[in-house]
């Protein structure tokens, strides 16, 4: 099965079109009951589950369902705000439901498309409030596994990192490669229930930063999906018109909950700095800190001008979002570092909002394209370089 590349046949319903509060402004009422949990779940290396909980009470699990089928429409650049706003309370929460959401969200640009099956998932997202786990991270252009034809349908198999939620997860969005006699390797793009016989998820997630996110390792092995359900079939190594949307859409979405909580901890730093307010040291420090978010801000806001409310698959814009991303990771490991400068050594402690905050935005350089990546994917751009991506 090709995926298809064609004009909406509808349009998504503005979620602001009356007075119900925005889907930030729901994540930014339920924040602190959110907070007041985020130190354990970081020391505990476990999933942040009353944070979804909450998420899930407010319906901000479902913003990205069209509203005719239990959802508040919520356009990329709302789902940007409330990771956003996330990220002002819980790196763990912003990051892991950031993945749910952009799948929701390109679930939805296929709806609108009438394609195969998106429907019936997004019901299941606003009806049974079930989670999709993304593996993209992991895959992208390069999946991990392999797809083996058989009759209706294909066997797959693979290792996956980075499942964010994998742990509370219902379904993976996920890829395998597919060697065809005729047309070489390719890349197949299918949903495999988490439930399914074959289906291990590990319980290994143990790392420096983003420890709440349940970002375990999934094994999948001889896991049958048949014909009807392959989303996509693409070409190896490539950044194709499929990818380029599913790109413009999840990568706002999931830079918004880093320069989130890069805003937390410029917030508390400044809050800890206040007695040294006549520093001129100090006064440079927070000035830079206002220009890199500000600056952050102003880039990741032109991506979703570019983006729009109903993404179109085009490389120029693809690259414009992972300009985006590479500006933000940049600022915000910067902000953090300079958050823990002006804390001062209480923000060296295990438990503080700068400590755990300085982590988390580490794990913004793990997300595809990585910021040396994307600067190479842009001269190969500005060169006519063309083809599969090394």
């Amino acid at each position: 099965m090709t995926a298809t590349i064609a004009p909406a046949t509808g349009s998504s319903a503005d979620s602001s079109a009356d007075s119900a509060p925005s889907p930030a402004a729901r994540a930014a009422a339920i924040g602190p009951a959110i907070a007041q949990h985020a130190a354990r779940h970081d020391r505990e290396g476990t999933f942040v589950t009353e944070a979804y909980d909450e998420l899930r009470a407010a319906g901000l699990l479902k913003a990205a369902v069209p509203v005719e089928l239990g959802g508040d429409g919520a356009t990329v650049a709302e789902l940007t705000a409330l990771q956003r706003e996330l990220g002002h309370h819980c790196g763990s929460t912003a990051l892991a439901s950031s993945m749910h959401q952009h799948v929701v969200a390109f679930t939805a640009w296929r709806y609108r498309r009438g394609l195969p099956g998106a429907e019936a998932t997004l019901r299941r997202v606003a009806d049974e409030g079930i989670l999709l786990v993304s593996t993209g991270g992991g895959d992208y252009t390069h999946p991990h596994g392999e797809a083996v034809k058989v009759d209706g349908g294909y066997r797959v198999s693979g290792h996956k990192r980075f499942a964010s939620q994998s742990s509370h997860g219902t379904v993976l969005s996920t890829m395998f490669v597919l060697d065809d006699p005729e047309q070489g390797q390719r890349v197949l793009n299918v949903p495999v229930p988490v439930a399914a016989d074959g289906v291990t998820v590990a319980d290994n997630w143990n790392t420096m930063g983003m420890r709440g996110t349940a970002s375990n390792d999934v094994v999948i092995k001889d896991v049958f999906v048949p014909d009807e359900r392959v989303l996509a079939n693409r070409p190896y190594g490539v950044v194709d018109p499929p990818l380029q949307v599913i790109s413009e859409i999840a990568f706002p979405i999931v830079s918004g909950a880093y320069l989130g909580i890069a805003e937390g901890a410029a917030a508390a730093a400044i809050a800890a700095a206040g007695s040294k307010a006549e520093s001129p040291l100090v006064q440079r420090q927070v000035g830079r800190v206002r220009q890199l978010l500000q600056v952050a801000s102003w880039a990741l806001d032109g991506a979703i001008g570019a983006v729009g409310d109903d993404p179109q698959p085009s490389h120029e814009t693809y690259l414009a979002v992972m300009a985006a991303k590479a500006q933000v990771a940049e600022a915000v490991i910067e902000v953090c570092d300079l958050a823990m400068d002006l804390a001062g050594g209480p923000a060296f402690f295990k438990g503080s909002v700068v400590e755990r905050a300085y982590r988390d935005v580490r794990a913004i350089k793990f997300h595809p394209l990585t910021p040396e990546a994307t600067l190479v994917e842009l001269g190969r751009h500005a060169l006519g370089i063309t083809g599969i991506l090394r």
